[in-house]
């Protein structure tokens, strides 16, 4: 390490802190303490720590294992040349950029999930890895505030191929996105600012290069992370250029004429947008991205347009997993008008109304991560619980079949189906593998995630705290005049639906407490301190308001009934008809191999009035809630060489046993499918 290096990791390790009259002060994961058109606002990144239950012990596995294990793998140019890059690119290191042209955003996203670890933990490690990343992002960073390691390791060695923001595939704003997210983050965390003032040349940069590019070149960004980021960096430095910005890249989208594209969204302009299409990646962080330019400007153009896309993604487009993007590759428009000039490639994107296959199901982790921050945002600017149940229905299951129940091993796609009998190879591993070659965003992502979950459970506003995601927590947090409000939540949530609040500080005046009633949970019941509360009506899919001066040793019991529900889908999905899914509260189900000993899963037939019995049993050391129960098994037969046949009726009754979809794959390799046949 030379000289000039160890003063600059000396320097960073050593960064000022904040200057108040400068900086928002808010250390919620988003800054929208001061966003005027926001109904609920975030709490402190280190005012809740889970205790026991499911989010605990999946944040234990995350910070023993999965941080660890994702910084490994990115700090190993043998696996992952993401960090490498930077070393080259400051002069560190001797080489060529190697990976794809985002690593640069996966390894803020590694970076991202360390600092939001360091919020809860406080471990002194962590906090030393940042300071040494950031003196080697600092270092690679022009003078000019472009950082993309590609182009800038070409710059050295004098490439004529050196392009700056000239080719979309580059994913140059998308990198720098996730920087200034992770910047932002890391601010919150630790009270450095040594990664912003990174963050801000990154931002001044893109401020100046979209003040002054062509046209064509303007619009020449794909996956806008960058929106979601250049508002943070505005609600974390007030500086009113970076709302400036994202604003005109909000309306430039869709002005390019040909240049556009269904598959990147922008082929109309983002406010004349009627349906989803395209890349499910790049569709959900539009939107959260846009969601939070509504946030700071109250533009109900935006709004609108994000309600139609909402309502068009979660009535015709959602799978039952809350996962999103079914399409592999296709085109758009897809058979809704004989125009073939008019029609355009899309990939991992999603589909026509209602085409969700199971078998080929998409459904990047990315995307479906995606469609949290999404409605995570939603959620902030209405209060209302819809949002709530969607992110929900999400994480506990298309984002956490993403990674394997230890933390190491990974899925890029999440189909709802899998059969070894599938005549072709599909490009991603059905198998969790420990680094996904081709494309490993969904990894750091996924990690990222679970390292911050614990900012989604509670929201404040005006009138008092919001329960978003129930789980076994502390919350010690301030209202918005200040007062302090310390609470314990104790509950074996989503295995059960018991969950008791006790109030151990309150303020001396009222609030209200906000109880979610999850969409499913018909017939919920509410007791203060042991007798029933009939002052808020208890209506499933909305938050009940408990309104009091409350007082220390208050206790409030919320149960939700946990029933076993079978799931149709609507008629026009064709490859679901006469098929059931199974939920128990918030998670869905499915059959896999695993289980069903020589017996193929594909021949299990759901009867409509079957009682499936809830059973704790272990995956992977983990305490799961199985299902277990009566099925038919239909005797099918050999099917080689045979498209059709006739119906066989002979049939038996099988013993079955259902597991969490997010469980599948973690017992070794297998079938699974979540959709069943129903038998009447």
């Amino acid at each position: 390490m030379n000289k000039s290096f160890r003063l600059l990791l000396l320097a960073i390790s050593g960064a000022l802190l904040p200057q108040k009259n400068m900086l928002a002060q808010n250390k919620g994961l988003l800054n929208n303490s001061k966003s005027p058109y926001a109904q609920l606002r975030n709490v402190d990144m280190d005012d809740v720590a889970w205790t026991k239950g499911f989010w605990a012990e999946r944040f234990q596995v995350c910070k023993e294992t999965m941080v660890p294990n994702i910084v490994r793998i990115y700090k190993d140019p043998e696996i992952s040349h993401a960090f490498r890059n930077f070393e080259i690119a400051a002069g560190l290191e001797k080489g060529a950029h190697t990976g794809p042209s985002f690593h640069d955003g996966d390894f803020y996203k590694v970076f991202e999930s360390v600092a939001a670890a360091y919020a809860v933990t406080k471990d002194e490690k962590l906090n030393q890895l940042m300071d040494q990343s950031i003196a080697v992002m600092a270092k690679a960073q022009r003078a000019d505030g472009y950082l993309h390691t590609p182009v800038i390791i070409k710059e050295r060695s004098q490439s004529a191929e050196a392009k700056v923001q000239q080719d979309k595939l580059l994913f140059e704003a998308y990198n720098f996105g996730h920087l200034m997210t992770a910047a932002c983050v890391h601010y919150r965390a630790t009270g450095k600012t040594s990664f912003l003032d990174v963050a801000k040349k990154a931002t001044d940069y893109l401020y100046n290069f979209y003040k002054n590019a062509s046209p064509e070149y303007a619009r020449n960004a794909i996956c806008p992370s960058h929106y979601m980021g250049v508002v943070e960096m505005y609600r974390t430095t007030r500086d009113p250029k970076y709302l400036e910005l994202v604003k005109k890249l909000i309306d430039i989208r869709g002005h390019a004429g040909d240049i556009g594209t269904d598959d990147n969204q922008d082929r109309i302009p983002f406010r004349d947008m009627k349906k989803v299409s395209g890349h499910a990646v790049r569709a959900n962080y539009l939107f959260a991205g846009v969601a939070d330019v509504y946030a700071e400007t109250g533009d109900k153009t935006l709004l609108s347009t994000l309600d139609l896309m909402w309502n068009d993604v979660v009535n015709r487009k959602m799978y039952v997993t809350g996962a999103t993007g079914s399409l592999y590759d296709g085109v758009s428009p897809d058979g809704t008008a004989y125009k073939p000039d008019t029609v355009q490639k899309v990939h991992q994107a999603y589909g026509r109304d209602y085409q969700l296959p199971n078998l080929t199901a998409h459904n990047e982790t990315c995307a479906n991560i995606g469609n949290v921050l999404w409605n995570w945002r939603m959620l902030q600017l209405t209060g209302e619980a819809k949002y709530t149940d969607v992110m929900e229905l999400a994480l506990y299951n298309s984002v956490l079949s993403g990674i394997s129940l230890d933390g190491t091993k990974f899925l890029y796609t999440n189909p709802l189906s899998f059969s070894d009998e599938l005549p072709f190879s599909q490009r991603w591993s059905k198998d969790r593998v420990g680094y996904i070659k081709k494309s490993n965003c969904c990894p750091p992502n996924v990690v990222r995630t679970i390292a911050e979950l614990n900012n989604y459970a509670y929201s404040t506003s005006d009138k008092g705290i919001y329960f978003n995601l129930y789980g076994g927590n502390t919350l010690d947090t301030k209202l918005k005049d200040g007062s302090v409000v310390k609470l314990t939540q104790e509950t074996n949530y989503p295995w059960d639906g018991n969950i008791k609040v006790n109030l151990d500080q309150v303020p001396n005046k009222a609030f209200s407490l906000f109880m979610r009633i999850p969409g499913w949970a018909n017939g919920a019941k509410i007791l203060v301190n042991g007798k029933p509360y009939t002052q808020a009506k208890l209506t499933a899919g909305e938050y009940a308001e408990l309104n009091g001066k409350w007082k220390k040793g208050d206790r409030i019991e919320l149960t939700l009934p946990m029933e076993v529900k079978l799931f149709e889908a609507n008629p026009l999905v064709e490859e679901t008809r006469n098929q059931v899914a199974v939920k128990r509260g918030p998670v869905v189900y499915c059959v896999e191999s695993v289980d069903m000993g020589s017996q193929d899963i594909f021949n299990v037939s759901i009867p409509a009035d079957i009682q499936l019995i809830p059973k704790l049993t272990k995956i992977q050391n983990s305490d799961v809630i199985s299902l277990e129960g009566t099925a038919k098994l239909v005797q099918t037969g050999n099917w080689t060489n045979q498209l059709y046949k006739e119906v066989s009726k002979e049939n038996k009754t099988t013993q079955i046993k259902l597991v969490p979809y997010y469980t599948w794959g973690n017992r070794g390799h297998s079938e699974m499918s979540v959709w069943m046949p129903l038998s009447r």
